[in-house]
């Protein structure tokens, strides 16, 4: 509570400035200016709708000793309430994006579907053939060597193997349930699509540079296996 109140304070003494202008000639004077503008602009946003009068009658209650018009049991009372109802609207504008970001993914599989060539297997995985190799395929327990290329569905690139120059080897079980799934479909010497939805990705956390509920494309290249011991 004390942080909010120090908000309050400062977005308050931004208000008063601008309707009255004050004297800036002491150091005290343009410290209490530089320190309201440097906080009253971060906190801007954080009070909408307060009472700017009530906030000056309470700060000055407080600062001069008066008798204050409300118990401190009602002040922590009103700031916890205005917190929750924060918190609240917080959490219905996470709902209504991630309801938005399900629904673009969706969108985008559904048209990823229609391709020539996409295949899609029970759990919702769907993958593409570019090329077809004819080695052996790997095991869910086996350490595989990889270049690839991750894109998010507006074709934005967050993670390259080619970029970085060099392949990638990993244990297959210790991967995003699509990929574990897909890349062990691949005879070695194959380069296939994966088109995966969340729920095979990376789900409704996200992680990095990938948003929550994030469908994701992947073109993989599979290079070597390493049998597991």
């Amino acid at each position: 509570m004390k942080k909010t109140l120090v908000a309050a304070l400062v977005m308050s003494s931004i208000s008063m400035a601008q309707a009255a202008e004050v004297e800036l000639d002491s150091k005290e004077q343009k410290l209490g200016y530089s320190i309201g503008t440097m906080f009253g602009s971060r906190m801007a946003n954080d009070f909408e709708g307060m009472d700017l009068e009530a906030f000056k009658a309470g700060f000055e209650d407080a600062f001069t000793g008066e008798e204050p018009q409300m118990s401190m049991e009602d002040v922590q009372a009103t700031v916890q309430a205005f917190q929750q109802e924060q918190m609240e609207k917080a959490q219905r504008e996470q709902a209504k994006l991630a309801e938005e970001a399900q629904a673009k993914s969706q969108a985008w599989l559904d048209e990823k579907a229609k391709e020539d060539g996409v295949i899609t297997t029970d759990s919702g995985l769907m993958y593409k053939v570019i090329t077809k190799g004819d080695g052996k395929m790997p095991a869910e327990t086996d350490t595989v060597k990889v270049n690839y290329e991750g894109k998010l569905v507006d074709g934005t690139v967050f993670d390259s193997s080619y970029e970085r120059g060099e392949p990638i080897s990993f244990p297959l079980n210790q991967v995003i349930p699509g990929w574990t799934e897909g890349v062990q479909l691949m005879p070695v010497g194959s380069t296939y699509e994966f088109y995966i939805p969340s729920d095979l990705a990376y789900g409704p956390g996200g992680t990095g540079p990938i948003p929550p509920h994030a469908a994701l494309q992947f073109k993989v290249e599979l290079l070597d296996i390493e049998a597991a011991e």
